[in-house]
């Protein structure tokens, strides 16, 4: 199921739309400020944002920067030329003048979640580089060569690159993967992992947390 968050303080609009999307079979996540919006995003990672502009706290454009890589559609009553323009430039995927169709906005939804994004194709964060498609991974700019459960454990953490991963997640979700990878063996796969990209010059950039699994560094230590 996709995931949408609605980011706006407007309850009336708000629920609308969770009303609206919820019925096309959408999964619904609900932020009404900006502060809370990234608090909401900390954790979780929709396919699509509906974000408003005019937010308590942190504005919509103070949240755009935090979206990268995730499709948003603007809803604003705004309908400055200029203004749409500059978000469209800043990462904004489309932008749409309230009031709105709600058929319209249904059919701006379904092109932007069938369009491949090429942001979605390659996961990032800090010096580290994952593409999806050609399996490539590279550490401060330096090609690494990962095997197949050391690359599944960093697609893993790269997807939830502010979030504790624990160990029984991470054997969940590479299972598929790389069946080889049982409890007692992992901790050996995280070991080289990080002396791969240490070497490659990331810097000890994956976290242990005691008794409950890993992370990535928000800034990896030298």
């Amino acid at each position: 199921m996709k995931q949408i968050a609605i980011i706006d303080d407007d309850v009336y609009i708000g629920d609308m739309l969770s009303e609206l999307l919820s019925r096309e079979g959408y999964g619904v996540l609900r932020a009404y400020s900006g502060t809370e919006a990234l608090l909401l995003l900390s954790g979780r990672r929709p396919d699509l944002v509906l974000l408003d502009l005019m937010l308590p706290g942190l504005s919509g454009q103070e949240v755009l920067p935090h979206l990268a890589g995730i499709p948003v559609i603007v809803l604003s009553a705004r309908g400055d030329v200029e203004e749409k323009v500059r978000l469209l430039l800043d990462g904004a995927a489309d932008y749409l003048t309230k009031p709105f169709d709600t058929r319209e906005l249904l059919a701006r939804i379904a092109v932007q979640l069938r369009r491949p994004s090429p942001a979605a194709a390659r996961l990032c964060h800090g010096a580290l580089s994952l593409d999806l498609q050609t399996r490539a991974v590279e550490a401060a700019g330096r090609s690494v060569r990962l095997t197949r459960t050391e690359f599944a454990i960093l697609k893993l953490l790269l997807s939830n690159p502010r979030q504790v991963v624990t160990k029984s997640q991470l054997l969940e979700h590479i299972a598929a993967d790389t069946p080889d990878c049982v409890e007692s063996s992992l901790k050996v796969h995280v070991s080289n992992l990080r002396r791969k990209l240490r070497d490659a010059g990331a810097g000890e950039c994956i976290a242990s947390v005691w008794g409950i699994g890993f992370k990535l560094e928000e800034e990896p230590k030298s």
